[in-house]
């Protein structure tokens, strides 16, 4: 099947570009080492979301009792389901607790949240091969198409601040995984454009869920709801809908004069695989990602306070102009989307418990008054500085500085961490925690599937030449 793009002028740059990246070149070796590390970070989210009752009452079928015989296996859910619903399962599951991976450049988001698509069309592909007499897709496959969503997710973001027009990151999470989707499911070039169009056509949505006063539960399955939109357009596409070719450019109603002030999107550089190996993994703190230095530091002052907290006056806390636009944040916090993206909260919690885990945005841990009266005595401002060394390619630092002062006028020392623990400078010593948060993450698995999936990880010829659905399957198996 070859998808026609509609339009009398010639199509979008930007879309023949992204299509000719999905079906060209394989990546090399690096890109694909990276890539494991993703897979394993994002299915320890997995796991460690099926303890949140909040996530787990959201999955399954979208009407109850609609689930299939034969579908795509999800965690937690007893019925399989259709692909686009299991997309969007995995994708909520993934990014639930604000713990997966993270690129952060003009845009920000978090790439892995296009496994929801990649899982569910791989699958589901897979089905249609062995139906067909052919061999289906090994985990391989999965691999190819995560390192050229998060390229495609990740270069689009590195010069195109939608933030900054009101827009949701997520847009890029449908736009890749409607690329990546379709190539799974046996699309040529020309689909992939196709289905691409569609997903800008789709425009985008606001950012309002994820600010100061609205912040409330739909951030944490946003990337659900975008990485299922994307599979839902490549098989439309795969069913014989056109594309459109100037879905970007058409003059007054094309995405970039409608939602992108008339500026044109193009690529920054090159697609290859510049973004899986650069990626920054949460493995210390599941708190959003320009917070992670400033938790940090107030945990390493945690251990000279916690005897004197009745004693501070002043918490200073020096960050970057991106943290004080997105989780700045005074005044009442009145879920747990709105704690876990508020720079104050994780400082005060880190300053007062030495620790910092998904349970200490819950309404019984945010009920400790102590808490409140942290985040009073606390100073945000902007360091230039920090913000120069995030805008710099060749740096991309997150850094945040804290410092206490006591009634009686001493000071703590100023505590100031440039790069977090997940960041690609400290990957040495972020590996070995990656792991520890899988092993962690596993003991929701039976433990005989917990020691095959870690002995799987740690033979990578083994793991890419495993069949894609076995290790569903397998994966997803009630405890």
């Amino acid at each position: 099947m070859t998808a026609l793009l509609i339009g009398a002028a010639p199509p979008d740059p930007l879309l023949l570009d992204i299509a000719a990246y999905v079906q060209g070149a394989q990546p090399p070796a690096p890109a694909i080492a990276a890539a494991r590390d993703c897979l394993l970070d994002a299915l320890s989210c997995v796991l460690l979301a099926l303890d949140d009752g909040d996530c787990v009452r959201r999955l399954g079928p979208l009407v109850p009792g609609a689930g299939l015989v034969d579908g795509v296996p999800v965690p937690g859910v007893a019925l399989r389901l259709d692909p686009v619903q299991a997309a969007f399962n995995w994708g909520m599951l993934i990014r639930w607790l604000d713990f997966n991976d993270t690129w952060l450049a003009a845009e920000w988001g978090h790439p892995s949240d296009n496994l929801g698509a990649i899982l569910a069309a791989a699958d589901y592909r897979s089905r249609c091969l062995e139906q067909a007499g052919q061999p289906p897709l090994t985990l391989h496959a999965v691999l190819v198409a995560l390192v050229k969503a998060y390229e495609i997710q990740g270069v689009l973001a590195l010069d195109h601040a939608f933030n900054r027009h009101g827009l949701d990151h997520v847009l890029l999470v449908r736009v890749a995984s409607a690329a990546v989707a379709t190539a799974l499911l046996g699309g040529d070039r020309d689909a992939i454009a196709a289905a691409v169009s569609q997903a800008w056509l789709d425009g985008a949505p606001l950012r309002a869920y994820r600010q100061a006063p609205c912040t409330g539960p739909r951030k944490s399955w946003a990337a659900g709801d975008a990485t299922c939109r994307g599979l839902h357009l490549a098989l439309l596409t795969l069913a014989g809908e056109p594309g459109y070719g100037q879905a970007l450019s058409a003059p007054q109603w094309g995405f970039q004069d409608v939602l992108f002030g008339g500026q044109p999107l193009t690529l920054a550089q090159p697609l290859g695989s510049h973004v899986v190996e650069n990626i920054l993994f949460k493995i210390a703190y599941p708190v959003e990602f320009h917070a992670q230095t400033a938790v940090e530091a107030a945990m390493r002052l945690h251990p000279g306070l916690r005897d004197r907290l009745d004693r501070i006056t002043v918490i200073d806390i020096e960050t970057q102009e991106a943290a004080l636009r997105i989780i700045d944040k005074r005044g009442p916090l009145t879920n747990v989307a709105d704690r876990d993206h508020c720079l104050q909260y994780a400082v005060a919690v880190a300053l007062l418990t030495g620790h910092l885990q998904a349970s200490d945005y819950q309404e019984a841990a945010a009920a400790d008054p102590r808490l409140d009266a942290l985040r009073a005595r606390m100073r945000v401002v902007e360091n230039p500085t920090f913000s120069a060394a995030y805008r710099d390619p060749a740096r991309r630092a997150i850094a945040n500085a804290v410092q206490v002062t006591f009634g009686d006028g001493s000071r703590s020392a100023q505590i100031a961490i440039d790069y977090p623990l997940g960041h690609p400078r400290r990957r040495a010593e972020g590996l070995p925690l990656l792991w520890r948060k899988f092993q962690q993450a596993s003991r929701r698995l039976p433990p005989s599937t917990a020691a095959w999936l870690a002995d799987l990880f740690g033979d990578p010829a083994r793991l890419q030449a495993w069949p894609v659905r076995d290790f569903m399957t397998r994966l997803t198996a009630p405890a």
